[in-house]
């Protein structure tokens, strides 16, 4: 072999490792929709105002089956399911819980009619994705939110438990098809964090909040409940499960957290203590508590998805929250200038493609 052929070679694997390497900042992630209800749910997907619209921005999915979606980098907006829905062959319709309003299967722009359980996401462009689930709209169903191939804290989140069965009666919905927030059942300034109530000082978790937060600890309960309910990622897929049946392998190895639901005491107090997970004490005049996320170090921490926690050698995932142009609670710091993390699988198969060709060059 001689030596321009060497030089051209060693072009091309240049390029190639570079593709490997700096694809995932310019095609973002991948997006997987996992049905494990026992019905059918119809997904819809709503954009941030200046994020493009995905392939569909609603459509049915069967018991057991799955739909996958490329979203490009710097992507922002909310996704759920909509559940009891009914639709004739023209495609028009509406559904029972989470109904985007549109009267078709695709929301077409609009969001989800509360009571609706959200997963929020904000992807980056050379920087950390940020994501979380959300029940400040209310709750219709389970949802948790899952990485792959990503790197940094990358802790699975959401809600498994069943809430539409402990759902307090003056938020459940009909027989039970949902369970509403506090703001929308009474819609009071105190509870949707609105007016004199529109800051983190302000502003703290009500009993109702405080129910959400013990039951499903890494979901948002209330406006500000974002130390331990926003999570980040860098360079990762995302699998985003209705209904999961059990916790995934990868969170099965995490701690599980023991709850007890907040208690109102004779003396109007709320209490409420999770071994380590959510500890809180307020009055009731308000509706309000004041509440803090303790570990068993005096730390504050946040885990558990309702049944399970993060990873036991993994940072709890936080991040500056920004109201989105929707209303989204989502943190909205992924745009910065930070330098990618990227992916340790692709690294690693760039580097074992470039010590092959070393190696072969060496043989000759």
């Amino acid at each position: 072999m001689d030596l321009f052929s060497v030089s051209s070679s060693f072009h091309i694997l240049t390029l190639y490792i570079s593709f490997i390497i700096f694809s995932g900042g310019a095609f973002g992630a991948t997006f997987t929709f996992v049905n494990k209800c026992e019905y059918t749910v119809w997904p819809g997907i709503l954009a941030n105002a200046g994020s493009p619209s995905l392939d569909s921005t609603g459509f049915e999915l069967s018991q057991d089956t799955s739909r996958s979606f490329n979203v490009p980098a710097g992507w922002s907006g909310r996704m759920w399911a909509r559940t009891g829905c009914t639709f004739d062959e023209s495609g028009s319709g509406s559904c029972t819980t989470a109904d985007c309003g549109s009267g078709q299967v695709d929301c077409n722009g609009a969001g989800a009619s509360p009571p609706a359980t959200l997963a929020e996401f904000t992807l980056g462009t050379g920087g950390q994705d940020f994501y979380d689930v959300s029940l400040v709209d209310g709750y219709n169903l389970p949802m948790i939110v899952e990485t792959s191939g990503g790197s940094g804290m990358c802790a699975s989140t959401g809600c498994v438990t069943d809430l539409n069965r402990v759902c307090p009666s003056e938020l459940r919905v009909g027989g039970g098809e949902a369970c509403k927030s506090a703001c929308e059942a009474f819609g009071s300034p105190e509870y949707c964090c609105s007016g004199a109530f529109n800051s983190p000082a302000a502003c703290k978790p009500s009993v109702y909040a405080q129910m959400f937060k013990s039951a499903c600890p890494r979901s948002y309960s209330y406006a500000y409940d974002d130390p331990t309910s926003t999570f980040t990622c860098a360079g990762a897929d995302y699998t985003i499960t209705f209904c999961p049946s059990m916790p995934s392998q990868k969170s099965s190895k995490d701690p599980t957290p023991t709850t007890t639901a907040p208690v109102t005491t004779t003396d109007g107090s709320v209490s409420g203590s999770t071994d380590g997970a959510i500890s809180g004490s307020g009055t009731t005049t308000d509706g309000s508590v004041s509440g803090s996320t303790t570990g068993t170090d005096g730390t504050e921490t946040g885990s558990g998805l309702g049944v399970t926690g993060s990873d036991p050698d993994s940072e709890y995932g936080s991040g500056s929250r920004a109201t989105l142009a929707d209303g989204s609670w989502l943190a909205g710091l992924a745009m910065g200038d930070s330098n990618r993390v990227y992916s340790s699988s692709a690294l690693h198969s760039a580097l074992v493609a470039l010590v092959i060709f070393i190696f072969s060059i060496i043989s000759l």
